[in-house]
């Protein structure tokens, strides 16, 4: 009984934690992992039960964590910006876009209700869709206009928090099954999209409305087994989590303001390689492309343009970032140097969602990193005790395009246009245990 008093204690402080907003090293718009000791890795964590994210990870992994408590702190630094050349008009530009560092809290507790039960409670984000471009640096023809012909601030601000209650039952003492309850909040604001308002069925509620919220419940399904005592093999499994409307974005994004969360699922694998080395992998599997508003092309605008309401922005087939199904490969190595010293590396590598023919409207939402190498460790202060902390390095990853200008304003009007993007981080985690 009081491992539960301290589960509906902490619940409430896990969220005030992160309500601050997110911004990850990410795979589109997913961190790469959860948890300093899985970001140590190369977001490996489906077979890792030495933590207590399962609620992000795999739910099944709470019959094995045990009573813990981890909660810590990364610093998300991401270089974000846009180039466009060879237009006619006077429309080139190279900006980079200003608010680049975040601080990102993180929150997961577990506890053993008897032999078969283990319960918790993670707290964790999505994020990553930051930017914010300064005005004035082309002239469309009304004075001094931002890169997409708008008013002031060019950017947007998306982040998701989840509060994932977990419950996870042993079949048997080498398998497990979980499932986590997921309830999302998440806020959203766009500045400076004055210039797409007659390609807008509710131009007022297009930009420039400061931040609005939208609430939605999901669940995300787990399987953890010991195939032997050096192999085991892992799974999890969320469907797409339909949001409420942001309302006051109703004429930006599809179906009327809808923002939902994609299906993901993931498999993972890890081998005991000797005594001290542990050799992990995960296959992660992001469907971007089933959210209207992430994944319809930006040429459905054209559409619009030729007069079909439903291509239009808010439309029910308006367009959105175009962005792809993701396919993310994670592999991490864990090596117990001392007692007190375990180290870790990994690599991650996804397809990029964004492809040349959407740069334009990516201008605003760059998630175009694919591959992150990381770093990590653990010391052991004592017996219940622990600090974890991890690197991430994401190289800088362009993509090409000919720019929407083009499109709208005739043919080399916009010339090419690049987005780019390149992450560093670096984070700590306490950990206490009994």
């Amino acid at each position: 009984m009081k491992a539960n008093r301290k589960f509906f204690t902490l619940t409430p402080l896990c969220a005030l934690l992160l309500a601050a907003g997110a911004a990850h090293a990410t795979d589109g718009y997913f961190p790469i992992g959860y948890g300093m000791k899985a970001k140590g890795m190369g977001g490996v964590s489906l077979t890792q039960t030495d933590n207590a994210f399962a609620g992000a990870n795999n739910p099944a992994i709470a019959a094995f964590a045990g009573n813990r408590i981890d909660a810590g702190l990364d610093v998300f630094m991401p270089d974000r910006g846009m180039s466009r050349t060879g237009s006619m008009f006077g429309l080139d530009a190279n900006v980079e876009s200003g608010h680049g560092n975040f601080w990102i809290p993180e929150f997961g507790y577990n506890a053993v209700v008897n032999e078969k039960i283990g319960a918790g409670v993670t707290v964790y984000g999505n994020g990553g869709m930051n930017t914010d471009y300064p005005g004035g640096q082309i002239n469309c023809g009304r004075g001094p206009a931002n890169v997409l012909c708008g008013s002031g601030n060019l950017g947007i601000n998306m982040s998701q928090l989840i509060v994932a209650p977990t419950v996870a039952y042993k079949v048997n003492p080498d398998n497990a099954i979980g499932l986590s309850l997921l309830f999302v909040y998440q806020q959203f604001g766009a500045t400076g999209l004055q210039a797409f308002s007659q390609a807008s069925l509710a131009p007022n509620n297009l930009t420039n409305n400061n931040t609005d919220s939208s609430t939605g419940v999901g669940v995300r399904l787990g399987y953890l087994g010991k195939v032997t005592d050096k192999i085991s093999l892992g799974a999890s499994y969320s469907p797409k989590i339909s949001m409420s409307k942001f309302d006051k974005y109703s004429g930006l994004f599809a179906e009327g303001g809808k923002f939902d969360i994609p299906e993901n699922y993931a498999f993972g694998v890890s081998v005991k390689a000797t005594p001290e080395l542990l050799i992990a992998a995960d296959y992660q599997r992001i469907n971007y492309a089933g959210v209207p508003s992430v994944g319809n092309p930006s040429a459905n605008i054209g559409g619009c343009m030729m007069g079909n309401p439903a291509n239009c922005l808010g439309g029910s087939s308006g367009p959105g970032f175009g962005w792809k199904n993701v396919n993310v490969w994670k592999l991490g190595l864990e090596w117990q140097a001392t007692p007190q010293w375990t180290l870790r590396t990994g690599v991650n590598v996804g397809t990029n969602p964004v492809q040349s023919s959407d740069v334009t409207f990516n201008i605003i939402a760059p998630g175009v990193t694919t591959s992150h190498f990381t770093l990590g460790g653990t010391y052991a202060i004592n017996q219940k005790a622990e600090v974890s902390f991890a690197y991430m390095y994401a190289p800088k990853q362009t993509v090409s395009g000919s720019s929407m200008f083009n499109a709208m304003m005739g043919p080399g009007a916009g010339g090419t246009e690049s987005i780019y993007m390149s992450q560093n981080s670096i984070g700590v985690q306490f950990a206490w245990r009994w």
